[in-house]
């Protein structure tokens, strides 16, 4: 069983990466229905968190069918990411996870994310005073480095558990390559390989299918996998996942019909939850990807991303079922 602090969390857990502007409540309750067994939040500014910023405060929802589920924080500032980890805390989530990992420029322009693999000092004294600031387990999500001269993630992942964190999720490429090439799960595996390592170590990168997820589990022995991109418009892939490696059986993907309830549901709880004019807008990122490869839906696509009218989404969403069923 593996077990994050004193949280267990399955013989092999699979994980929802934080995904912004993706993982929001309505993208994470479909994924729970879909199998994931730990998810985490949209990551959260910490200056916006203690200036009680309207976006940043709002990613702090969590719900009780999502447990165990982790808040997770980005910042360059310790006493900022302190402060900010207490307040997530009040929250009561299950973990607070912090962003080591972004690669995007407006995150690291300003120090944070990814850019803190270019000061490994401050990474570990950062995360050694978020531990000191809850009780609440505290994991990383990171790159293996900032580039190719900087891959130090074994030597990273060792300290960071020397300074109390549970868990360490790794994303196999570095900050330079962004999400181009193929993800590197040797170093991944060197982590989980050393002798010293006590946590767990989740792999993140390039899993998209059920027997990639094998793959990774057997070749590289971690103790879980991170699914980002995978699950967007595909979050059915963890239970998919899940009946592979117990069973060895391809489920098939949801018929049309099935996949057009998801997007209904998924947009019912975006406007649910964000309001009709954000929930419909926000939902237009979605479309593409779970009607993605269907004969002639350019056309229906291409409505469903101009629309900001429910009833009209409705009736675009339906008339899909029933000319594909």
């Amino acid at each position: 069983m593996v077990k994050i602090g004193d949280l267990e969390v399955g013989e092999f857990p699979l994980l929802l990466a934080p995904m912004e502007d993706v993982s929001d409540p309505p993208f994470r309750k479909l994924c729970k229905t879909g199998g994931a067994d730990i998810m985490y939040t949209e990551f959260i500014s910490s200056e916006g968190l203690i200036r009680n910023a309207e976006k940043s405060v709002q990613k702090l929802d969590i719900f009780e069918f999502e447990r165990p589920i982790g808040i997770q924080i980005f910042g360059n500032n310790i006493d900022s990411m302190k402060e900010a980890t207490e307040i997530a805390s009040n929250t009561n989530p299950d973990i607070i996870d912090i962003n080591y990992g972004c690669p995007v420029k407006k995150v690291t322009c300003k120090g944070g994310g990814a850019a803190i693999l270019q000061d490994i000092p401050k990474m570990v004294k950062m995360t050694s005073e978020i531990v000191k600031s809850t009780n609440i387990p505290v994991t990383v999500k990171t790159r293996l480095g900032w580039d190719d001269s900087t891959k130090y993630i074994v030597e990273v992942a060792e300290r960071l558990q020397d300074v109390g964190i549970k868990a360490i999720s790794i994303h196999g490429r570095t900050r330079k390559q962004m999400y181009k090439g193929e993800a590197n799960w040797e170093l991944i595996r060197d982590v989980k390989n050393n002798q010293r390592m006590k946590i767990p170590v989740f792999g993140n990168g390039d899993v998209s299918c059920p027997q990639s997820a094998k793959e990774k589990k057997e070749k590289y022995q971690v103790d879980g996998i991170m699914i980002g991109r995978g699950a967007i418009g595909n979050p059915w892939i963890f239970n998919q996942i899940k009946e592979y490696l117990q069973n060895g059986k391809i489920i098939d993907d949801p018929t049309i019909v099935e996949k057009a309830n998801m997007v209904l549901e998924h947009l019912e709880l975006s406007i649910k939850w964000k309001g009709q004019k954000l929930g419909i807008l926000e939902m237009r990122r979605h479309y593409g990807n779970y009607f993605r490869g269907m004969p002639q839906i350019k056309q229906y696509r291409s409505k469903l991303v101009q629309s900001n009218d429910y009833q009209e989404l409705v009736e675009l969403i339906t008339e899909i079922k029933q000319k594909y069923r």
